[in-house]
């Protein structure tokens, strides 16, 4: 197995803590400067894990390729189902509009409501890894603890739908230095936003709507919830009054909703795909 490639970030990082080394071996009396050196250093690595687009910590697909943007492309990404009371609501919706999405499932989520991921996946919809079991913590795992996450939510999603997930998504967006590793040995990519409506704690679909319809264009990944999705003031899921209405106004602004693995592909494969 080769050796994971680190971010010149991480490299720069290691080199500071060396040299941090050196210096302390020969002037032991500026240890606590060293200290404090090292201190900050650690919480520049924190901020970065903490901030759902940054790049600094690994590759993170925030954009769509220039492929997609050039073809019109955007993607809808929906986080944290499969939801029974939810997600047949959003397939239908998607279906009425001939769109295809792409859900990023929770492993043990997907076990308890196989049928129901089984009917995305076959629905032609992209099913992604949103981690096995989606805990609050999962940002402050080492090694073990995210082949724990990544590793069992790939071998559920591909058990239940028969297809690998090729992208990873943390809750939140949160993680540390020791996820792009294991996302390397696991062949999966990180995969973030560029537009999110907040639709887990924001109860006013006019809101979520503006912030996702917001210089919309190519290129723009959206975030969407079916699990854990706010309630309205007359108790519907917000996606559910925010999903139509995007819809069509990616139909007016004339820009092509698609899973990530579509977006991702080179440009020539993508043509031919649609004019097959």
């Amino acid at each position: 197995m080769k050796p994971p490639r680190l971010s010149p970030f991480l490299w720069l990082c290691g080199a500071l803590h060396v040299l941090a080394l050196l210096a302390l071996l020969y002037r032991p009396h500026d240890w606590l400067a060293l200290l404090l050196l090292l201190v900050l250093l650690h919480g520049l690595i924190a901020v970065a894990g903490l901030l759902p687009r940054c790049a600094l910590l690994g590759p993170n697909l925030t954009r769509l390729p220039a492929a997609a943007i050039r073809r019109g492309e955007v993607a809808i990404t929906i986080d944290d189902g499969p939801d029974p009371a939810v997600t047949p609501a959003v397939l239908d919706i998607l279906q009425h509009y001939g769109v295809k999405a792409t859900f990023f499932c929770i492993g043990e989520r997907a076990a308890q409501y196989s049928a129901l991921c089984q009917q995305t996946a076959r629905a032609g919809h992209a099913v992604e890894n949103h981690g096995q079991r989606h805990r609050k913590q999962t940002s402050l795992f080492g090694p073990a603890g995210w082949r724990r996450e990544v590793g069992e939510g790939q071998a559920t999603l591909q058990r239940i739908t028969g297809h690998t997930p090729r992208f990873f998504r943390p809750i939140a967006g949160l993680r540390n230095p020791f996820l792009e590793p294991v996302l390397q040995q696991q062949g999966v990519f990180l995969a973030s936003w560029t537009r999110r409506g907040y639709d887990t704690r924001v109860r006013d679909p006019e809101q979520v709507y503006a912030r996702l319809v917001r210089n919309l264009a190519a290129g723009d990944i959206l975030l969407l919830h079916d699990g854990n999705a706010a309630r309205t003031a007359d108790g519907q899921p917000l996606i559910l009054s925010v999903l139509p209405r995007l819809l069509q106004e990616l139909s007016r602004r004339q820009l092509q909703a698609v899973t990530l693995p579509q977006a991702c592909q080179p440009e020539q494969t993508a043509a031919g795909v649609a004019d097959a």
